[in-house]
């Protein structure tokens, strides 16, 4: 008998607000390990706003979020733990310009896992050659392009050994032409087994390498379903109308 699939990520009934916006009005998901969910919908959304209660860059005020048996709550060291186990990369790049990339990368697990500067070194040119860019491992951020600087962005995170990656529009700060290079890096870690919750409009992506496609509108979740699913036959108005919009 095959095992059932295991969720990675529980969120039930997730609500935020800042002052009187009511930002996640009730969302739930399940992420199952190894899972590819895309995350799209109109800016305002909440797309962003709720990955990134994920690993409590924002705060929920009521429902559960629970990542890896771990539950969300204010104990600072659940979500010191939680952190461990979340990577995240961000429409901004958020390098330190004054370190070489190399640095960039190596920082946090000699930090935070205490990973000896060898292991680290080793363990960063390894992933700047897993995301194309090895030869740029001695430079500074500010001599790279959009898409290397978001590359690295991507191997800095994985320094940290995640079992999750969050992407929050990853290439929507980039020049068209190197939207691809930093899709080409996400599509092989999901290809390795990596549980990714993507927000994105790069619909070309999300149809070959989601599993699934969760479309929000004003605070909740309207449909979700496999990428075929959601683009031939999506059932709700709402999602037919904004993909009339984004797939001319």
């Amino acid at each position: 008998m095959s095992t059932p699939p295991q969720p990675i990520i529980i969120a039930r009934d997730v609500h935020k607000w800042y002052g009187q916006f009511h930002a996640l009005r009730g969302v739930s998901l399940d992420v199952n390990r190894g899972e590819v969910v895309v995350v799209f919908g109109p800016s305002g959304s909440g797309k962003s706003t709720f990955i990134r209660t994920i690993n409590r860059l924002e705060e929920h005020q009521k429902g559960q979020i629970i990542v890896d048996g771990i539950e969300l709550t204010n104990d600072i060291r659940n979500i010191e733990k939680i952190r461990m186990e979340v990577g995240m990369v961000f429409q901004q790049f958020n390098l330190f310009p004054h370190l070489t990339v190399l640095q960039n990368i190596m920082l946090a697990p000699t930090w935070v896992r205490k990973v000896s500067r060898d292991e680290a070194e080793a363990r960063a040119y390894e992933l700047l050659k897993r995301v194309g860019i090895a030869e740029q491992a001695k430079k500074y951020p500010g001599q790279l392009s959009g898409g290397q600087q978001q590359r690295v962005a991507i191997a800095r995170a994985l320094a940290m050994q995640p079992k999750i990656m969050l992407f929050d529009e990853p290439t929507s700060a980039l020049d068209p032409e190197m939207i691809k290079e930093v899709l080409d890096a996400m599509t092989d870690l999901a290809e390795s087994g990596m549980t990714m919750i993507v927000v994105s409009h790069e619909m070309g992506f999300a149809r070959s390498v989601a599993h699934r496609l969760v479309f929000f509108d004003s605070g909740t979740i309207v449909e979700q379903g496999a990428p075929d699913e959601i683009f031939e036959n999506p059932t709700e108005e709402r999602t037919k109308k904004f993909l009339s919009q984004i797939l001319h």
